[in-house]
């Protein structure tokens, strides 16, 4: 296939099209606006494939759309293009409503004007695949888990927009036919993550004797999902996912923030024995929690196990040990761009009063 993927330069993104450029014959378009969290960088193994190119655009750009769809005649898209992190969305919500929700739209609109100029089997065979993420739920309380039929209930200004743009997705599906898939995937964990995120920055802070920030009292609960392991979702779902369906895709690795920190403080302290800042779990802060941070999230991955035999490889002590790994063999990575876009500095405060 010809795959169009939009935030190919992002964390997840880069990811899968590493994965399709060496693990298939798909040839893929990446589109990215390379916004503060979009990194070629992340895609210097597969550039140079005859089967990769680069389109530096806006999915809110309608026109340039147009010309991409005209010019490359995808048989897919992958739409993972987002603003995502919390924090970054109670400080600044425009920016989130622009591109989630308003590029989501756009996106929509050129895909549908593609799509019906399509011949009949070309149309059959078409996908379009939104991303989204577990916090659409909402919040749960201490049992339970989050099935496809679980009601929407969005607390943050970023899961209220990913909602927005679920809505919008199969809303076209509904009202005009486009063949839509969605899947809602728990937090992704990983090399190449764009150290605002807790894991990276956890390590990063503690490399460099830094305080490790945790908020509140650090037993807010998330289910981790190793990136490698979506992206074997992300394919399955893609490949042969049912039209109109949805997908929730879990890690099984239900842990609290803090278990979390002093599990990554213990892999470093193992791995870097020499580190003046050892122990690490010595640089523990708890601090003012996020506002509205929701309690818990748990996936129930039991639908894409039973129908696209799907289900996570890694566990999330595997996972953190190679994650921790590659951020110790690749610190210049990191440090490019801690340099300038980002510094480690506490995001989600600046609004709340």
């Amino acid at each position: 296939m010809k795959i169009f993927v939009t935030g190919g330069a992002g964390f997840i993104g880069s990811a899968v099209i590493r994965d399709l450029i060496t693990g298939s014959d798909d040839t893929v378009v990446n589109i990215d606006k390379l916004t503060y969290a979009g990194n070629l960088e992340s895609l210097a193994a597969v550039e140079a494939s005859p089967r990769y190119t680069f389109e530096r655009a806006d999915i809110g750009a309608a026109p340039v759309l147009r010309k991409l769809f005209e010019k490359y005649r995808p048989d897919a898209v992958l739409h993972l293009a987002a603003e995502s992190h919390v924090d970054r969305s109670i400080d600044g919500p425009a920016q989130f409503i622009h591109t989630n929700i308003v590029g989501t739209y756009t996106l929509l609109e050129e895909t549908l004007r593609y799509w019906q100029s399509l011949g009949r089997e070309r149309r059959s065979s078409f996908r379009f695949h939104h991303v989204s993420t577990d916090e659409v739920y909402g919040s749960l309380s201490e049992t339970g888990l989050f099935g496809e039929d679980y009601p929407y209930q969005p607390s943050s200004p970023y899961s209220a927009s990913k909602a927005a743009s679920d809505h919008l997705v199969r809303a076209w599906r509904h009202t005009y036919g486009l063949p839509v898939v969605v899947s809602n995937c728990s937090n992704n964990y990983g090399p190449y993550q764009f150290p605002e995120k807790l894991i990276p920055l956890v390590i990063l802070n503690a490399l460099s004797g830094k305080s490790i920030p945790v908020y509140g009292n650090g037993e807010n609960i998330r289910d981790w999902l190793y990136v490698d392991d979506h992206v074997r979702a992300l394919r399955a779902i893609l490949a042969h996912g049912n039209i109109g369906e949805s997908y929730n895709v879990g890690g099984h690795n239900e842990k609290t923030n803090i278990e979390v920190v002093e599990t990554v403080c213990g892999l470093l302290d193992d791995l870097r024995p020499s580190s003046p800042s050892r122990p690490h779990a010595s640089l523990i802060k708890f601090v003012e929690d996020r506002p509205g941070h929701d309690k818990r999230y748990a996936i129930d991955s039991g639908k894409i196990n039973r129908e696209l035999g799907w289900q996570p490889q890694e566990t999330l002590d595997s996972g953190l040990r190679k994650t921790v790994q590659w951020y110790l063999e690749n610190q210049s990575w990191s440090e490019r761009i801690r340099d300038g876009r980002y510094r480690g500095e506490r995001l989600g405060l600046e609004r709340v009063k």
